[in-house]
């Protein structure tokens, strides 16, 4: 398996459909073996019968389903923990992220580990940007970070590099800055941006911010007690 897609998804029954199916086409067009990995985040919609549906005929599809709302990292970790692909790709199920970005973050891994998407063009309301720039401003300024646009679930990563890493609650934010200190080189690319044409976003001012800083101190700690060392002469 060459390719995964790794999709978190929670109550979103009018928007998975979409995103499979727009997810699908592009794929297939790249000509190589993939799968979507959708996790179904305990949703109390009807996001599961729908990916169950789309199942019928489409069997590059894989569905993992929670007994409960667990959060996005662990949706993300689950499907780390299941993808079969070389390279995988992250995706919202909110259908915002342009599937057709994925080809060009595709093309940059043949030179960087990790390609993270970052929106040129926000089309969300005011509330929701302000409060993302708040937040990036927020975490690279305590992370000694330069990310753009930690909030950007679209992303490609080589699958070595995700071997090992132990994920917490609320760590997916800080993905990029976890892998560049398990020593990957990280990039990033301008993506596009679709208004959210279904549901209602999860995330507000209070938990991208507030409910935020605590892992933002941890991520903090870890980066300041990083080991740093150069081996001088070895003799064997």
């Amino acid at each position: 398996m060459e390719l995964s897609v790794v999709i978190p998804a929670y109550n979103e029954e009018e928007s998975v459909g979409e995103c499979v199916a727009e997810l699908r086409q592009v794929m297939e067009g790249l000509g190589r073996p993939y799968e979507i990995i959708v996790v179904d985040d305990g949703s109390s919609d009807g996001t599961f019968e729908l990916l169950q549906e789309q199942k019928r005929d489409f069997p590059e599809l894989v569905i993992i389903r929670f007994d409960s709302n667990h959060g996005q990292t662990a949706a993300f970790e689950a499907g780390f923990k299941t993808a079969k692909g070389e390279i995988i790709v992250t995706i919202d199920a909110d259908s915002q992220n342009d599937p057709a970005d994925i080809p060009r973050l595709l093309e940059l891994t043949e030179f960087w580990d990790v390609v993270c998407g970052y929106r040129i063009t926000r089309r969300d309301s005011v509330v929701r940007r302000v409060s993302s720039r708040i937040a990036n401003w927020v975490r690279n300024a305590l992370t000694d970070e330069s990310i753009r646009d930690v909030g950007c679930s679209l992303r490609a990563i080589r699958a070595e590099c995700l071997e090992g890493l132990k994920l917490y609650n609320g760590m997916h934010r800080f993905l990029p800055t976890l892998l560049k200190l398990d020593g990957c080189a990280v990039t990033e690319v301008a993506v596009r941006h679709r208004p959210r044409r279904h549901g209602k976003s999860k995330y507000g001012i209070r938990n991208r911010l507030f409910c935020g800083l605590r892992d933002l101190m941890v991520v903090r700690w870890m980066k300041s007690r990083r080991l740093r060392y150069e081996i001088e002469v070895k003799i064997e």
